[in-house]
């Protein structure tokens, strides 16, 4: 299964997929669903496929050994001319987003290891944060070492934030960040906190990620398939 750790240095591709109905959701998945189980390729790690909860849509995220293995499946004669057309035809929107990890987060502190996969049953919730570039390094900081007591919230599990790279389907700088909840019920409650019952903390985390964000666009969602290099 795989795990995300800052020391690895992978690659993390992130490919997100929008739709709008349930069904175009589930031909995602199962379009997705039969890459992961046929992957072979060059230089791939680890795919987990993710649907959509709040919104339909999917979330890939993907462990690469490096950018020029990307590049390869990205110039494959399969990927322009049968993966892309076929995702084009169920999709609203289409960001493939490269990034390196920066920080994570769980209960045993910063910097430790994080397992994505089904069986954990995690809730997670992704955003995508636009920022201009002289801003990038404040937005990671404010989302990651600033929001260091998130940990001490009910149902916390992980949380991950990843430096934007480079992007299709996506303009300028951007930042994600990656979270996982033991449920719903627990991350809504957080989420909708009264400001006022906030710990000082997450006060000026909030206060510094608005002002360096220009813009995010967050769903939430439910592991449903992981597959590592050399699993059957």
């Amino acid at each position: 299964m795989p795990t995300i750790s800052v020391q690895d240095k992978h690659l993390t591709v992130l490919n997100l997929f929008t739709t709008d109905t349930p069904g175009k959701q589930e031909s995602l998945i199962q379009e997705m669903t039969k890459i992961v189980n046929a992957a072979t390729y060059e230089g791939w790690m680890s795919s987990t496929v993710h649907a959509g909860v709040d919104s339909p849509g999917t979330a890939n995220f993907i462990q690469w050994r490096s950018g020029e293995d990307l590049e390869k499946r990205y110039s494959g004669e399969e990927f322009k001319h049968r993966t892309l057309p076929v995702f084009g035809e169920i999709t609203t929107s289409i960001r493939l987003l490269q990034n390196e990890v920066v920080h994570t987060l769980t209960a045993d502190g910063p910097d430790t290891d994080v397992v994505i996969c089904p069986n954990r049953d995690n809730h997670t919730v992704i955003t995508v944060h636009t920022v201009a570039a002289a801003d990038q390094d404040e937005l990671i900081d404010a989302l990651g070492p600033g929001q260091a007591g998130i940990a001490d919230a009910p149902g916390f599990r992980a949380h991950i934030v990843l430096r934007g790279l480079r992007a299709r389907g996506l303009q300028g700088p951007f930042v994600v960040s990656y979270s996982q909840w033991d449920s719903k019920q627990a991350y809504d409650a957080h989420r909708d906190l009264p400001q006022e019952q906030w710990p000082q903390g997450r006060h000026k985390a909030h206060a510094r990620i608005r002002a360096a964000a220009t813009a995010t666009d967050s769903n939430t969602y439910q592991v449903v398939l992981t597959r590592a290099a050399g699993e059957e």
